[in-house]
């Protein structure tokens, strides 16, 4: 840019150079009284022409690399923001980790509960949660069964026949069952709290298996008259089955052993898990109900619920196991929707959550948590930002050159936010739920950064549903009946579930994959290339690394598939 200026400086200089013949005057002044005016060379009029357009095309590229620089640092300290909150999360842990939350007082008398098991098609699994809800220590007469059964299958047949098993021997246990899903499961609810007997209403998942004291625990924190939820800590009965299930506990064990832990003790909102905790009829009704217009109807009655005054409990020691999605569909359908009904009860809830009575702290808690999930698409944006940098199309000059003290600084202080501190994170919770083993996360760090990347496709696609108002079934997770004592078929699976429904999403993965599979063969090929700084090369092919998750994900999608289609050839064979 400064050579032409330099140009641009003589073209105006050699203008002023009188006129040979070969020149081309600017007007004819032979007969004229005013001074004649400067004439130009043609070879100077050609020279300054491309001097001009090689200025004006610079200056272009200058703004252009400038604007991609300063976006890509903007997405990547929006990221870091959220990674400081998790850090945040762990700091706060260690202020509260003694604020242990203990009952008010004892029941002379055990209230009426109702158990309340939403299912859909849950074949698999109805048997064995039954099993465990009556094997519950609280006394049979202060005890309700409500199986709320929306399935288009033989599960209601089998659902009937359990019912009349238990009924035999003396408990009050009733199926209802609709044959709409007008709602799903907050439908099936509403339906269900409007005839339910009990006072207190435990909510099981078909994949959960109480305890026989959860009552026992749970119940006493209810003799304070404020309290509307007491929730459980998530257990994982599988949690060892599979890379991908020792990462997705990993994941979930941030959240319960962190988030809500923290969120409960300082005073913050927590939301109820849709499962394994107990709530206080009247305060559902306070709030005005389940209602259905998100697909996560667990997190908005939550927060309508404590906007009306009500306290939430959270029992970070006591542990309801439930299964974990043993493979990649599986887990992309309970992250889609769990990832897009977060951002409808966003979009539903935030300006209620900043106009009520809650606490200053509270508030920004509610923005974060209902926020976090827009960082799936600055995910994807960074995916394209990044492009032109790695290639070296785009790189910064000068005083903030990639060498240079500051810029040093500021990438480092990014990657700390963005990345370390969620390792931070993941192993604080490890440190919490596994204390004897909690270095051993230490292995699955980099797989778990590659999970977390390579689910930014279908997340970002939730998101994008979300926020074009693009409405969608209530997909539930499968569920096999898993357990440490044995599991099902293959076959059985692929006869079951199949909640993936298009190959587009996995082939945007591998397409991400690809790309980054090239960057990453560029970094290690030039870190071995013996060249000034080539350290870099290799220390960003180990940065760069997670960004291959998108392969796993691809893959593991597109390998259920074919299973299913090859043992759906053999059956039909």
């Amino acid at each position: 840019m400064g050579g032409n200026i330099l140009g641009l400086t003589r073209l105006l200089v050699y203008i002023t150079i009188p006129a040979r013949q070969d020149t081309l005057c600017f007007a004819d002044a032979k007969n004229s009284t005013i001074p004649t005016p400067p004439v130009v060379p043609r070879h100077l009029l050609r020279y300054g022409y491309h001097i001009l357009t090689a200025f004006y095309m610079d200056t272009q590229q200058y703004w252009f690399n400038f604007f991609w620089l300063v976006a890509y640092f903007l997405v990547l300290i929006g990221m870091s923001g959220y990674g400081f909150h998790r850090l945040m999360m762990v700091i706060l842990y260690i202020i509260h980790r003694k604020d242990i939350p203990q009952p008010k007082g004892q029941w002379e008398e055990w209230p009426l509960v109702t158990v309340q098991l939403p299912m859909f098609n849950e074949k698999y699994v109805v048997e064995g949660l039954l099993r465990k809800v009556t094997a519950i220590d609280y006394p049979k007469d202060k005890l309700e069964i409500q199986i709320l059964d929306d399935s288009t299958d033989d599960t209601y047949d089998l659902c009937l026949q359990q019912v009349e098993y238990y009924r035999q021997q003396g408990f009050d246990i009733k199926c209802l069952h609709r044959t709409d899903r007008t709602g799903f499961k907050a439908g099936a609810l509403e339906a269900a709290d409007a005839v339910a007997k009990g006072e207190y209403l435990l909510i099981l998942d078909a994949d959960f298996r109480p305890e026989p004291d959860i009552l026992k625990v749970t119940m006493p924190y209810f003799t304070d008259p404020k309290v509307a939820l007491v929730q459980t800590r998530w257990g994982h009965i599988n949690r060892t089955k599979n890379m991908l299930t020792r990462l997705q506990s990993i994941f979930l064990d941030g959240h319960f052993a962190l988030e809500q832990t923290v969120r409960n003790r300082s005073g913050r909102f927590f939301t109820f898990n849709g499962t394994a905790g107990v709530w206080r009829k009247c305060s559902i009704f306070d709030a005005g109900g389940w209602e259905h217009d998100t697909i996560t109807e667990d997190m908005d009655l939550s927060y309508r619920v404590q906007m009306k005054g009500w306290n939430f409990v959270y029992l970070n020691d006591y542990v309801t196991p439930a299964e974990l999605p043993e493979d990649m569909d599986g887990f992309k359908a309970q992250q889609h929707r769990w990832t897009k009904g977060c951002i409808q009860v966003c979009q539903k809830m935030l300006l209620d959550i900043w106009r009520s009575n809650a606490p200053f702290k509270a508030k920004m808690e509610a923005t974060t948590h209902l926020t976090c999930n827009y960082s799936y698409l600055a995910l994807i944006l960074l995916c394209f930002l990044v492009i032109p940098i790695c290639t070296g199309m785009i790189t910064p000059t000068g005083s903030w050159g990639w060498h240079e003290p500051k810029m040093l600084l500021l990438t480092f202080t990014l990657f700390f936010f963005a990345t370390v501190t969620v390792c931070m994170f993941y192993i604080a919770a490890e440190m919490i739920v596994r204390p004897r083993r909690w270095w051993m996360v230490f292995v699955l760090l980099i797989p778990l950064l590659a999970l977390g990347v390579g689910m930014a496709v279908n997340n970002a696609k939730a998101v994008l549903e979300a926020v074009f108002g693009q409405k969608s079934d209530f997909v539930r997770t499968p569920k096999f009946g898993e357990s440490k004592e044995g599991s099902l078929s293959m076959e059985k699976r692929a006869q079951g579930y199949k909640a993936i429904k298009s190959v587009l999403v996995p082939m945007l993965e591998l397409g991400f994959g690809t790309f980054f599979l090239a960057i990453e063969l560029f970094n290690l090929a030039y870190g071995f290339s013996g060249q000034p700084g080539h350290w870099g090369g290799l220390l960003n092919f180990v940065l760069m690394s997670p960004f291959l998750g998108f392969f796993y994900t691809g893959l593991s999608s597109l390998c259920r598939v074919w299973q299913g289609m090859v043992l759906r050839r053999r059956k039909a064979a």
